[in-house]
Protein backbone atom coordinates (compact mmCIF):
# COMPACT_ATOMS: atom_id res chain seq x y z
CA UNK A 1 0.00 0.00 0.00
CA UNK A 2 1.61 3.63 -1.00
CA UNK A 3 1.84 5.86 2.11
CA UNK A 4 1.32 9.38 1.71
CA UNK A 5 4.03 10.55 3.53
CA UNK A 6 7.91 11.63 1.41
CA UNK A 7 10.09 9.43 1.28
CA UNK A 8 13.58 9.48 0.61
CA UNK A 9 16.57 7.44 0.00
CA UNK A 10 20.36 8.47 0.57
CA UNK A 11 23.23 6.58 -0.35
CA UNK A 12 26.29 7.16 1.96
CA UNK A 13 24.15 8.35 4.68
CA UNK A 14 25.76 7.69 7.15
CA UNK A 15 28.57 10.89 7.39
CA UNK A 16 29.39 13.97 6.25
CA UNK A 17 27.45 15.42 3.63
CA UNK A 18 25.28 12.49 2.78
CA UNK A 19 24.12 12.29 7.05
CA UNK A 20 23.57 15.81 7.05
CA UNK A 21 20.96 15.50 3.58
CA UNK A 22 19.49 12.95 5.08
CA UNK A 23 19.15 14.90 8.29
CA UNK A 24 18.07 18.46 6.70
CA UNK A 25 15.78 16.07 5.00
CA UNK A 26 13.96 14.89 7.80
CA UNK A 27 13.73 18.29 9.19
CA UNK A 28 11.25 18.60 6.75
CA UNK A 29 9.38 15.77 7.73
CA UNK A 30 10.22 13.38 5.03
CA UNK A 31 10.65 9.74 6.15
CA UNK A 32 14.33 9.15 5.36
CA UNK A 33 16.04 5.39 4.47
CA UNK A 34 19.49 5.82 5.20
CA UNK A 35 21.67 3.70 3.18
CA UNK A 36 25.51 2.43 4.37
CA UNK A 37 27.87 0.07 3.59
CA UNK A 38 27.12 -1.61 6.60
CA UNK A 39 24.09 -2.34 8.59
CA UNK A 40 26.17 -0.89 11.70
CA UNK A 41 26.59 2.26 9.75
CA UNK A 42 23.12 2.08 8.67
CA UNK A 43 21.73 2.10 12.00
CA UNK A 44 23.93 4.14 14.28
CA UNK A 45 23.00 6.78 11.79
CA UNK A 46 19.41 6.21 12.16
CA UNK A 47 19.79 6.06 15.87
CA UNK A 48 21.48 9.55 15.78
CA UNK A 49 18.39 10.75 13.75
CA UNK A 50 15.77 9.63 15.50
CA UNK A 51 17.39 10.98 18.78
CA UNK A 52 16.42 14.37 17.03
CA UNK A 53 12.61 13.58 15.94
CA UNK A 54 13.43 12.20 12.47
CA UNK A 55 11.75 9.29 11.04
CA UNK A 56 14.47 7.16 9.84
CA UNK A 57 15.04 3.31 8.19
CA UNK A 58 18.23 1.98 8.14
CA UNK A 59 19.45 -0.44 5.15
CA UNK A 60 22.53 -1.64 3.83
CA UNK A 61 23.72 -0.39 0.82
CA UNK A 62 26.83 -0.92 -0.53
CA UNK A 63 26.11 0.90 -4.34
CA UNK A 64 28.31 -1.18 -6.22
CA UNK A 65 26.89 -4.64 -4.72
CA UNK A 66 23.77 -6.20 -7.09
CA UNK A 67 22.32 -8.02 -4.27
CA UNK A 68 22.58 -4.83 -2.05
CA UNK A 69 20.44 -2.44 -4.82
CA UNK A 70 18.05 -5.63 -5.27
CA UNK A 71 17.25 -5.89 -1.42
CA UNK A 72 16.84 -2.22 -1.26
CA UNK A 73 14.37 -1.77 -3.52
CA UNK A 74 12.58 -4.56 -1.77
CA UNK A 75 12.45 -3.01 0.94
CA UNK A 76 11.17 0.50 0.30
CA UNK A 77 8.20 -1.23 -1.83
CA UNK A 78 7.28 -3.65 0.90
CA UNK A 79 7.46 -0.57 3.71
CA UNK A 80 6.57 2.47 1.51
CA UNK A 81 4.82 1.35 -1.74
CA UNK A 82 6.68 4.27 -3.42
CA UNK A 83 10.15 6.29 -3.20
CA UNK A 84 9.81 10.23 -3.55
CA UNK A 85 13.10 11.57 -3.82
CA UNK A 86 16.74 9.57 -4.52
CA UNK A 87 19.88 10.91 -3.63
CA UNK A 88 22.92 9.42 -5.50
CA UNK A 89 25.76 11.01 -3.22
CA UNK A 90 27.95 8.10 -2.28
CA UNK A 91 31.30 8.62 -3.85
CA UNK A 92 34.90 7.94 -3.29
CA UNK A 93 37.75 10.06 -4.54
CA UNK A 94 41.00 9.65 -6.62
CA UNK A 95 43.70 7.88 -5.10
CA UNK A 96 46.50 10.36 -3.94
CA UNK A 97 43.86 13.38 -2.64
CA UNK A 98 41.90 15.20 -4.58
CA UNK A 99 45.11 17.97 -5.33
CA UNK A 100 47.16 14.96 -6.94
CA UNK A 101 46.74 15.95 -10.75
CA UNK A 102 47.55 13.72 -13.00
CA UNK A 103 46.06 12.35 -16.06
CA UNK A 104 48.15 9.69 -18.42
CA UNK A 105 49.64 8.37 -14.82
CA UNK A 106 46.09 7.27 -13.81
CA UNK A 107 46.58 3.92 -13.68
CA UNK A 108 43.15 1.60 -14.97
CA UNK A 109 43.05 0.16 -11.46
CA UNK A 110 42.11 3.87 -10.27
CA UNK A 111 39.78 4.26 -13.58
CA UNK A 112 37.70 1.30 -12.58
CA UNK A 113 37.37 1.55 -8.76
CA UNK A 114 36.32 5.23 -8.89
CA UNK A 115 33.83 5.14 -11.88
CA UNK A 116 32.38 2.06 -10.30
CA UNK A 117 31.60 3.64 -7.70
CA UNK A 118 30.71 7.33 -8.95
CA UNK A 119 29.50 6.52 -12.18
CA UNK A 120 28.26 2.79 -12.58
CA UNK A 121 26.77 2.00 -9.68
CA UNK A 122 24.49 5.81 -9.51
CA UNK A 123 23.25 4.21 -12.72
CA UNK A 124 22.37 0.72 -11.49
CA UNK A 125 20.85 2.66 -7.73
CA UNK A 126 18.75 4.62 -10.11
CA UNK A 127 17.51 1.64 -12.67
CA UNK A 128 16.73 -0.53 -9.17
CA UNK A 129 14.62 2.67 -7.90
CA UNK A 130 12.67 3.84 -10.67
CA UNK A 131 9.62 2.18 -10.69
CA UNK A 132 9.09 3.23 -7.41
CA UNK A 133 10.40 6.83 -7.99
CA UNK A 134 7.49 6.75 -10.79
CA UNK A 135 4.63 5.82 -8.75
CA UNK A 136 5.46 8.76 -6.69
CA UNK A 137 3.20 12.54 -7.51
CA UNK A 138 6.44 14.34 -7.83
CA UNK A 139 9.86 11.79 -7.83
CA UNK A 140 12.99 13.80 -7.93
CA UNK A 141 16.82 12.54 -8.26
CA UNK A 142 20.06 14.39 -6.85
CA UNK A 143 22.94 13.46 -8.53
CA UNK A 144 25.88 14.58 -6.48
CA UNK A 145 28.38 15.84 -8.78
CA UNK A 146 31.67 18.46 -8.42
CA UNK A 147 31.99 21.38 -9.95
CA UNK A 148 35.43 19.64 -11.18
CA UNK A 149 33.80 18.03 -13.45
CA UNK A 150 32.65 21.17 -15.57
CA UNK A 151 34.15 20.63 -19.08
CA UNK A 152 34.00 24.24 -19.47
CA UNK A 153 36.09 24.93 -16.36
CA UNK A 154 38.31 22.58 -16.79
CA UNK A 155 38.64 24.12 -20.81
CA UNK A 156 38.68 27.83 -19.10
CA UNK A 157 42.85 28.57 -18.34
CA UNK A 158 41.57 31.46 -15.57
CA UNK A 159 38.64 29.32 -14.37
CA UNK A 160 38.98 28.66 -10.50
CA UNK A 161 39.56 24.56 -11.30
CA UNK A 162 42.19 25.09 -13.86
CA UNK A 163 44.90 23.96 -11.96
CA UNK A 164 43.22 21.09 -10.19
CA UNK A 165 43.25 18.19 -12.81
CA UNK A 166 42.96 14.47 -11.18
CA UNK A 167 41.17 13.11 -13.86
CA UNK A 168 39.94 9.48 -12.21
CA UNK A 169 37.33 11.43 -10.04
CA UNK A 170 37.03 14.64 -12.77
CA UNK A 171 36.03 12.24 -15.27
CA UNK A 172 33.75 10.49 -13.41
CA UNK A 173 31.83 13.28 -12.40
CA UNK A 174 31.90 14.49 -15.77
CA UNK A 175 30.21 11.34 -16.76
CA UNK A 176 27.79 11.52 -13.74
CA UNK A 177 26.37 15.14 -15.45
CA UNK A 178 25.95 13.43 -18.85
CA UNK A 179 23.71 10.78 -17.11
CA UNK A 180 21.77 13.33 -15.55
CA UNK A 181 21.14 15.48 -18.77
CA UNK A 182 20.36 12.17 -20.60
CA UNK A 183 17.79 10.87 -17.74
CA UNK A 184 16.28 14.22 -17.63
CA UNK A 185 15.99 14.19 -21.54
CA UNK A 186 14.19 10.34 -21.04
CA UNK A 187 11.67 11.80 -18.15
CA UNK A 188 10.67 14.56 -19.11
CA UNK A 189 7.50 13.82 -20.04
CA UNK A 190 6.97 12.20 -16.43
CA UNK A 191 6.46 13.85 -13.42
CA UNK A 192 10.32 12.80 -12.43
CA UNK A 193 13.04 15.86 -12.14
CA UNK A 194 16.32 14.96 -12.11
CA UNK A 195 19.51 17.05 -11.81
CA UNK A 196 23.17 17.33 -10.88
CA UNK A 197 24.62 19.41 -7.24
CA UNK A 198 28.04 20.54 -7.17
CA UNK A 199 27.59 21.00 -2.84
CA UNK A 200 30.87 23.41 -2.90
CA UNK A 201 34.29 23.20 -0.88
CA UNK A 202 33.36 21.25 1.96
CA UNK A 203 34.60 20.31 4.91
CA UNK A 204 34.68 16.32 4.50
CA UNK A 205 37.43 13.51 4.66
CA UNK A 206 37.33 14.21 1.07
CA UNK A 207 37.42 17.90 0.80
CA UNK A 208 39.96 18.32 4.00
CA UNK A 209 39.92 20.96 6.63
CA UNK A 210 41.41 23.36 3.76
CA UNK A 211 37.80 23.60 2.70
CA UNK A 212 36.06 26.96 3.58
CA UNK A 213 32.34 25.27 3.58
CA UNK A 214 30.42 23.96 6.67
CA UNK A 215 29.12 20.42 6.20
CA UNK A 216 25.74 22.08 6.77
CA UNK A 217 25.75 24.55 3.90
CA UNK A 218 27.21 21.50 1.69
CA UNK A 219 23.88 19.54 1.72
CA UNK A 220 21.64 22.54 0.71
CA UNK A 221 21.80 22.05 -2.64
CA UNK A 222 21.17 18.54 -2.73
CA UNK A 223 17.92 19.46 -0.34
CA UNK A 224 16.75 22.35 -2.44
CA UNK A 225 16.87 20.03 -5.82
CA UNK A 226 15.15 16.88 -3.57
CA UNK A 227 12.60 19.12 -2.51
CA UNK A 228 11.66 21.36 -5.98
CA UNK A 229 8.37 22.20 -7.03
CA UNK A 230 6.34 21.49 -10.09
CA UNK A 231 7.64 24.04 -11.80
CA UNK A 232 11.46 23.53 -10.83
CA UNK A 233 13.60 22.87 -13.69
CA UNK A 234 15.25 19.32 -14.94
CA UNK A 235 18.58 18.52 -16.53
CA UNK A 236 20.36 21.06 -14.64
CA UNK A 237 24.01 21.64 -12.73
CA UNK A 238 23.47 23.52 -10.08
CA UNK A 239 25.01 25.13 -6.77
CA UNK A 240 23.25 27.00 -4.18
CA UNK A 241 20.47 28.54 -7.03
CA UNK A 242 23.54 29.30 -8.97
CA UNK A 243 23.76 27.19 -12.50
CA UNK A 244 26.75 25.93 -13.48
CA UNK A 245 28.61 25.52 -16.69
CA UNK A 246 28.61 21.38 -18.25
Amino acid sequence: MKTTEKVALVTGANRGIGYETARQLGQQGITVVVGARTVKAASDTVARLKAEGIKAVPVKLEVTDANDRIAVARTIEEQFGKLDILINNAGVGAVGGMFNSKTIETTEEELQSVLATNLFAVIAVTRALLPLLKKSDAGRIVNVSSILGSLTLHADPNSPIASIKTFSYDVSKTALNAFTIHLAAELKDTKIKVNSAHPGWVKTELGTDQAPMEISDGAKTSVTLALLGPDGSSGRFVHMDEELPW
